[in-house]
């Protein structure tokens, strides 16, 4: 299988302070991960590396088949869909942009439309907010939707463009527990589409990690401590050490719940 994503010993530090400390993690095509972690564990900072707007203190990342330092990390960009809480403060001054107006700069990743689209473009953007359920809302001010609505704008934004490789950072984020169920319940009929790109899905929270998800990478301290299989990294052994106290993990319907032992 082809490799979507390599990550050889990189190591990332910020005014001599570890960020990341020899990251070594390999993508195949067909795999989709979670990247799982407390706060500070370091899963926006590979990100960050991954998509070109950090660079490693040591080490080597290949995308789509191009590595880092040889290709030219704009067209690398045009190839991946990312969904992060920074849009939110990227687009506070587009309020009143309607939702397709949002989807439509997706197709160019700017912050609002700069150029003259065509209708072919149009339909791009009205097939992806149709596939995120915002169909209704297309003409809508983005300023007058609701939290769960705009996660869904952007998400359709980052989709329009065809992406070969699509990052969701914390995506339920400020969403309530009906919404965010909606949103994973989209995400795992979205990525089980035929077609479907590659998925990196960050969160804290490992009863998000839908069923299509196949691997987890699971990190602490800037540190790798497990990776592989769903279902030999998410163990309570494995989740009790990532999160530093005693918890148990069941798995139900493809899901997988975590309590307190």
């Amino acid at each position: 299988m082809a490799d979507i994503l390599q990550v050889e010993q990189v190591t990332l530090r910020k005014a001599k302070k570890p960020i990341l400390q020899q990251i070594s993690w390999q993508v195949e095509q067909g795999e989709h991960w979670a990247i799982v972690g407390l706060n500070g564990s370091g899963k926006t900072s590979l990100l960050k590396i991954i998509t070109g707007y950090e660079w490693p203190t040591e080490g080597h990342v290949a995308v789509l088949g191009n590595r880092y330092g040889h290709v030219p990390i704009q067209e690398v960009r045009k190839r991946i869909g990312w969904v992060s809480m920074s849009l939110d403060d990227r687009f506070h001054t587009k309020g009143q942009d309607t939702v397709l107006e949002i989807v439509l700069s997706g197709l160019h990743g700017t912050v609002g439309v700069y150029e003259p689209l065509g209708e072919a473009d149009v339909a791009k953007a009205e097939a992806a907010i149709e596939t995120f359920g915002l169909t209704h809302l297309t003409d809508e001010r983005f300023l007058t939707l609701s939290q769960g609505e705009r996660k869904r704008a952007f998400l359709a934004r980052a989709w329009v463009a065809k992406p070969e490789l699509f990052i969701l950072d914390e995506p339920t984020t400020g969403l309530d527990l009906i919404a965010r169920e909606q949103l994973l319940q989209t995400l795992e009929s979205v990525a089980t589409t035929k077609g479907a790109p590659t998925f990196l899905y960050v969160t804290h929270y490992p009863e998000e990690i839908q069923p299509f998800i196949t691997h987890v990478l699971m990190l602490k301290d800037g540190h790798v401590i497990a990776q592989g299989r769903k279902d030999e990294v998410l163990t309570k052994e494995m989740i009790t050490a990532a999160f530093g106290c005693s918890l148990d993990v069941i798995a139900q319907s493809g899901r997988y719940w975590v309590k307190p032992m």
